[in-house]
């Protein structure tokens, strides 16, 4: 059992960053919004407090990611928090709190959008938080038209499932 899961949503903040390891495998860090709203009970007024997060994702869930998301999208991201700690050059320790995205998914309480399924490569899960999902958002209302990944895919492997085989 995972006792570190997380599920946001909110809007994103600043494009999401393509890059690719050394070894090939995609990776995108974005910016998340969370917004809050809540009435005061002494006041009446409505008031809101925002928090900023970073949100790592891995694979083709990485390229999906970038292709379908922009900065304004409202997305729902589920996943995990990880620490990473570092030091600078004058010494002093640093550290953040960023979520690893498992799964990223768009949200259509205010907007419309389509779904284009993707070739599945790689297959599975795939350590550090990564996920390989085979659906990937096409398209939101507003948000700029799709990038072409980079990346070259992988057969699947023979344990996928086919799509006769899903159960939905």
């Amino acid at each position: 059992m995972n006792d570190n899961s997380v599920i946001v949503t909110g809007n994103v903040t600043r494009d999401p960053e393509l890059r690719f390891t050394s070894g090939g495998r995609a990776t995108t860090s974005f910016g998340l919004a969370v917004n809050r709203r809540w009435q005061n009970k002494t006041s009446g007024e409505m008031e809101e407090a925002v928090s900023f997060f970073d949100v790592i994702t891995w694979g083709s869930l990485a390229e999906n990611v970038a292709e379908s998301a922009a900065r304004g999208t409202r997305v729902t991201v589920s996943g995990r928090l990880d620490q990473r700690r570092w030091e600078t050059e004058t010494g002093e320790k640093r550290s953040k709190i960023e979520i690893v995205a498992d799964d990223v998914a768009l949200s259509l309480l205010w907007a419309t959008g389509t779904v284009k399924k993707t070739e599945r490569g790689g297959g599975g899960r795939q350590g550090s938080g990564g996920s390989e999902n085979g659906n990937a958002p096409q398209h939101q209302a507003g948000a700029p038209a799709p990038r072409q990944s980079q990346a070259r895919r992988q057969a699947a492997p023979a344990d996928e499932f086919d799509d006769d085989e899903i159960p939905f």
